[in-house]
């Protein structure tokens, strides 16, 4: 189990992977360097609790995909964000990347948006219930690895 962006928060039980090498950090690694030190499907949960409002817009896809990569099929990968444009979002200066329900619309292929087909990333399936916004300004996301097997003609 891997806590993404952990610092000193640390979720107990987790390996911790941070871009600092603060107490409870077990990989110091910059979640923007890809590929991160870690195997494929290696992963059973994935946790990343106000982490991906930090993320460089254009790596966007790119982070999901590595996210994607080192977790185990059909495994769930978790995060927390606040709100696209909310007061929590706008009060750090080093939030850059803002998410909405309709955000995730564009990794879940099986969505009736489409929205997929643009970028067509890595395939997440978005749990039933979420995304979830609070009324606290904070938005949660449960995404689980999607590997859909293209047919080979020949």
């Amino acid at each position: 189990m891997l806590d993404l962006g952990c610092g000193t928060d640390k979720e107990p039980g987790f390996l911790g992977m941070d871009r600092q090498n603060l107490p409870g950090v077990d990989i110091v690694h910059d979640l923007e360097d890809f590929p991160w030190p870690l195997e494929d499907d290696s992963c059973l949960v994935i946790k990343g609790s106000h982490l991906i409002e930090h993320i460089k817009p254009w790596l966007t896809l790119d982070f999901f995909n590595e996210v994607w990569r080192v977790l185990k099929p059909g495994c769930q990968a978790c995060f927390s964000t606040p709100y696209a444009g909310s007061s929590l979002f706008w009060q750090d200066p080093t939030h850059c990347n803002g998410f909405t329900e309709r955000t995730f619309w564009y990794f879940d292929p099986t969505h009736i948006s489409k929205y997929w087909n643009f970028y067509r990333p890595k395939p997440w399936a978005i749990d039933p219930g979420f995304p979830v916004y609070q009324m606290n300004g904070i938005l949660e996301i449960v995404m689980r690895k999607v590997v859909i097997h293209e047919e080979t003609h020949g």
